[in-house]
């Protein structure tokens, strides 16, 4: 496991409290029926999300996909207006347009979420292009599963990053499902999503999406080696979602995956693993964490009392923030 100084494993443990109790909280009350958006949650997935978003600079771009929640906090995005966007309210960071699979927010190099799978990863490369152009020392994050590589333009992304030597990281969190269904169903046996990939020609790494330090500590690595303009990296990351595919609820009732799976998994909780690690190179006492979890619960509450208060938008602004206003 890879070294790490106090501050970044500090950082990294609030992000990932910070991720993991914004979305219990979202569970805890999706059904008081406020939130009228489909939630995708990334329970169990935290530790890619935060040491991805530490290792980027504020500058870098990043988009993602229908479970954005984590990248877009990890990346810097607003906590309140995450939530008011959740709830609908004109203070989201989508002016209460997009809710829960669209987030933005520009000041934080967040550039945006869609629900269409895969329909994120051109416009990654996109702006990994216009980062070439503009000849600064910015990259350009793209967040895919491992669902969107069955998607025709991942490998046309791919193969035009590759081709331009475009400074994009491609970070896919293979979560082993897509919906109900495992990779055993959708992708030939045997075949490894990074080996696939290296045969395009870009470079790859597998690592363990649970395991922050180790994460981060690629990230940076790879980081370097793009803004040293070597290329695009595309990042494997092994990681397990922990509720349903979409909404608050556990599905392990449905059959599509074992109890025995689900409950290994939980065993390596990215949160336990990240503070463990912390504690084990003393940067910090159990007192130390516990104070940070209940600033992070503070800050979680004042964003859904923030969200709970904010105004919904005007009916008379319903054409607005458009592409046409005659549509």
């Amino acid at each position: 496991m890879p070294l790490i100084d106090s501050k970044i494993a500090i950082e990294l443990f609030r992000s990932i409290s910070k991720i993991r109790i914004a979305e219990e909280t979202i569970a805890e009350r999706y059904g008081e029926n406020k939130m009228r958006c489909p939630t995708h949650l990334c329970i169990g997935q935290e530790a890619v999300a935060a040491a991805i978003g530490i290792a980027l600079r504020k500058n870098d771009f990043a988009v993602s996909t229908h479970r954005a929640h984590g990248h877009y906090l990890g990346k810097g995005g607003d906590l309140k207006a995450m939530m008011a966007e959740i709830y609908g309210k004109v203070t989201g960071c989508g002016k209460g347009r997009g809710g829960s699979m669209h987030l933005i927010d520009k000041n934080a190099g967040f550039m945006g979420s869609t629900a269409i799978v895969g329909g994120t990863i051109p416009l990654g490369v996109g702006l990994g292009l216009s980062i070439q152009l503009h000849k600064t020392d910015q990259v350009s994050c793209v967040f895919l599963g491992d669902g969107a590589v069955e998607e025709g333009v991942f490998y046309e992304s791919m193969n035009f990053a590759v081709l331009k030597k475009l400074p994009v990281l491609f970070v896919c969190e293979n979560n082993l499902y897509s919906v109900y269904s495992p990779l055993s169903v959708r992708q030939p046996d045997r075949r490894q999503i990074s080996n696939m990939v290296a045969g395009i020609g870009c470079v790859t790494t597998q690592a363990d999406g649970n395991n922050a330090p180790e994460v981060y500590d690629l990230a940076v690595k790879s980081l370097m080696k793009i803004r040293n303009g070597e290329g695009p990296v595309f990042l494997e990351l092994f990681t397990y979602r922990w509720r349903e595919h979409c909404g608050p609820s556990y599905d392990n009732d449905l059959g599509y995956r074992s109890k025995e799976e689900f409950e290994s998994w939980k065993k390596r909780d990215p949160l336990v693993i990240m503070k463990n690690y912390i504690l084990k190179n003393h940067f910090g006492t159990e007192n130390d964490l516990d104070a940070i979890c209940k600033s992070v619960v503070s800050e979680v509450n004042d964003a859904f009392i923030f969200a709970e208060q904010s105004p919904f938008p005007d009916k008379a602004d319903l054409s607005g923030h458009i592409y046409s206003e005659g549509c």
